[in-house]
């Protein structure tokens, strides 16, 4: 059974852009066998990811990235059982929000900035969906 989930949560200090890559790199190395699909957003020290898979994988990763010390704050925005993937051609993209353009951002949110802890979780996802069908996805896997 496949499953989508969305969390955000908070950097505990600002990530270097080399830091950032290190996370999509060791993701897209281990998402493959794991058979998890999904992307990460990263901007102003706040993260937003959606992962796809199969329930008791992804609800296994949720639990590893709960314990994970590079981030607090970590609140489940979405979770859900699905018929298909919306970000299956990525073991794990990234969207450079800071280039997206801000009627983008505006369209699901009071401010031109992400902010998920004060969105829906059905707003994040939908610009997360609306990001991808747009080509705003960057390093496909």
């Amino acid at each position: 059974m496949l499953v989508r989930c969305l969390y955000a949560s908070r950097a505990v200090e600002l990530l270097a852009p080399h830091a950032l890559e290190g996370i999509l790199e060791k993701s897209r190395k281990n998402n493959p066998p794991r058979g998890i699909t999904g992307l990460l957003c990263y901007s102003n020290g706040t993260f937003v990811q959606v992962l796809e898979g199969g329930r008791e994988t992804v609800s296994t990763l949720l639990g590893i990235l709960f314990t994970d010390n590079r981030h607090t704050s970590l609140q489940l925005l979405h979770f859900e059982e699905i018929a298909e993937r919306h970000f299956g051609n990525w073991n794990m993209g990234k969207v450079n929000i800071d280039s997206v353009n801000s009627t983008a951002l505006l369209k699901f949110s009071e401010k031109a900035e992400l902010d998920p802890f004060s969105s829906t979780g059905r707003a994040t996802l939908a610009l997360l969906i609306e990001l991808a069908s747009k080509g705003s996805i960057a390093n496909r896997s």
